[in-house]
């Protein structure tokens, strides 16, 4: 294993709280915890046994002055999150007791971790598979039940069984390959059960990738949330809407066009799909320079959205605005909200014919929201989430996955074409190394530094 010094970082949230905990991690662990814990029952940690845990106190290291009362775990490499020796320290929750407890540990000699140092350890120490460690951060990110259920799927391998299962298919391809050009002096004299074989093991492999990219974009969108724009013209209820799907006053609401100055994002979860809303600014031509500023960042998160829901005030005619706003909206995907159906309809269906997905609603009076909500699911869903959908959510799995099929199209259909084998093992062997990527035993090192980057320092 390779030599690392030990580390050190907070584990838990920083703020006022019951418990904050520092990890330790590295083969020096127990001896520099050792040099500031006093145990209450007054023993050394030299015979702390692994999975045990002992009450006492922090000390200055230098002037031996009670710091905190604490509670420390000892976990033994290689059964712990890093495969290291690991100590964590419970100490009281709160900015000040937290800092000192961890400023005494360095000066111990231990060294401040980097965002996502400790799962690193874990991926680099043979513990789990990169696409397992980038798990960890998508559970602490998840935003609903389904988002969590997903990245626990990978986290306990589920993505990383399907891709050993392609890698199967690949290396069997490569070996039946090997044993041809190694074993056969002249390309003509081999084996013709040994293409079919290659073409049958490549048709299985393309076949599994099919089936794991079918549900890739709804996986993304369980896993980051689902971008959705809510624009209009000022006053047409974009805001109660808003409001009524989130099922509080978060935006504000009067009759006086322009109330909101800028967008408002909020996250809802929607039978287990979570949700982005962002409410814009009403657009419309405005001299008011703040105003201004609103209706232009509306267009871009237009842009940005993954669906569109265009409101119509339906108790008053079309105006010009709202046609343009149309316009602008025409070639995505959207649905067309018709706005404040227990008033009067002032629009005609003539007006309104071309446009696709329409919605009436009320969203002052809660009516119609049921069917705005199902539409959803319909459109990016099908109707329902199925299973398939949590397995391949991390764009970079999704990316990394369509290269691996891209080369086996290519081979399959050069071994349909009966081309030399030694050509097709390229790339079979490229496809190979693209779902190499994907669990971690073919990446780059700088590639793998970014992806730990964002993580937070205690994971």
């Amino acid at each position: 294993m390779k030599e690392f010094d030990t580390i050190c970082g907070i584990a838990t949230p920083i703020g006022e709280g019951g418990i904050s905990i520092i990890r330790v991690s590295g083969d020096k662990s127990k001896e520099i915890v050792n040099k500031i814990f006093c145990a209450k029952n007054g023993k050394s940690m030299d015979d702390m046994k692994s999975y045990t845990m002992r009450y006492g106190y922090i000390k200055d290291i230098n002037n031996k002055d009670t710091i905190d009362e604490v509670i420390i775990s000892f976990m033994k490499g290689p059964r712990s999150f890093t495969a290291e020796d690991v100590i964590e320290i419970n100490c009281h929750g709160g900015v000040i007791s937290t800092n000192k407890v961890l400023e005494e540990v360095i000066k111990a000699g231990a060294r401040l971790s980097e965002p996502g140092e400790f799962t690193k350890r874990a991926f680099l120490n043979g513990r789990i598979d990169l696409s397992q460690a980038e798990a960890v951060m998508d559970i602490i990110r998840a935003k609903t039940d389904l988002s969590m259920k997903s990245a626990m799927l990978q986290h306990e391998g589920a993505l990383s069984k399907e891709i050993n299962k392609l890698r199967e298919y690949m290396l069997n391809t490569l070996a039946l390959i090997e044993y041809a050009v190694d074993f056969t002096e002249d390309e003509e004299e081999i084996d013709p059960d040994i293409p079919i074989k290659v073409e049958s093991e490549i048709k299985k492999a393309i076949d599994k990738m099919h089936y794991l990219l079918k549900n890739a974009d709804e996986g993304r969108i369980i896993r980051d949330g689902l971008s959705l724009a809510i624009v209009g013209k000022p006053n047409v209820g974009k805001s109660s809407l808003l409001n009524a799907l989130l099922k509080e006053k978060r935006a504000i609401v009067t009759d006086i066009p322009g109330t909101t100055r800028d967008v408002i994002e909020e996250f809802i979860s929607l039978d287990g799909i979570p949700i982005r809303i962002t409410d814009t600014a009403g657009i419309r031509e405005t001299d008011d320079i703040v105003e201004k500023i609103g209706v232009e960042k509306s267009r871009e998160k237009i842009n940005e959205a993954d669906l569109v829901i265009l409101m119509l005030d339906t108790s008053r005619e079309l105006e010009e605005e709202d046609r343009k706003i149309i316009s602008s909206i025409i070639d995505k995907n959207y649905i067309a909200l018709l706005n404040k159906v227990d008033l009067e309809n002032k629009i005609s269906e003539k007006e309104i014919e071309d446009l696709n997905n329409k919605i009436y609603v009320s969203a002052k009076e809660e009516i119609g929201l049921d069917n705005l909500k199902e539409k959803i699911k319909e459109m990016f869903f099908s109707g329902s989430v199925s299973t398939e959908s949590l397995i391949i959510s991390n764009n970079r799995h999704k990316q990394a996955l369509y290269r691996a099929l891209e080369n086996c199209e290519t081979a399959y259909e050069k071994v349909k074409t009966n081309e030399f084998l030694d050509l097709i093992s390229i790339y079979v062997t490229a496809s190979l190394k693209a779902l190499g990527e994907i669990t971690g035993s073919e990446l780059e090192e700088d590639l793998v530094n970014k992806i730990f980057k964002d993580f937070c320092c205690g994971k």
